[in-house]
């Protein structure tokens, strides 16, 4: 386990988010920000697990089920990146999927597909 707290992750993802908006803008595929965001965090010593598989246990069975995180930070914070032109119901119910599953407190949805990127920004609590 990591030494930060998920809203001291959070504040540091948030910042490289602003950075990343600042240099690109909207416009690319969210593979391409997925892989700088994951780049600047290992770049700063944060450990990430990218597109990681995650298992639902349901009375004692482990099934893959074919949920994939694009990035958990330090096994506390689940970040889901996109590149649309509006979130959906669907993206949140995604997050709060991930979160339930996984028993992380909190996840960040980023859309990077808008003109400021603080409001491509939503925070999603899990039990915090």
């Amino acid at each position: 386990m990591g030494m930060h707290s998920e809203n001291q992750l959070a504040a540091i993802v948030v910042n490289i988010c602003v950075e990343i908006h600042k240099t690109y803008g909207p416009g690319m595929f969210e593979n391409v920000y997925e892989t700088l965001l994951a780049y600047e965090l290992q770049k700063i010593g944060i450990h990430i697990a990218r597109q990681k598989t995650i298992s639902l246990c349901h009375e004692g069975i482990i099934m893959d089920v074919a949920y994939k995180a694009d990035l958990i930070l330090e096994d506390k914070l689940i970040v889901e990146v996109k590149s649309v032109a509006g979130l959906e119901d669907l993206h949140y119910k995604q997050v709060i999927t991930y979160l339930k599953i996984t028993d992380c407190r909190l996840g960040l949805l980023i859309n990077f597909n808008v003109p400021l990127i603080k409001n491509g920004i939503h925070r999603i609590v899990n039990k915090l």
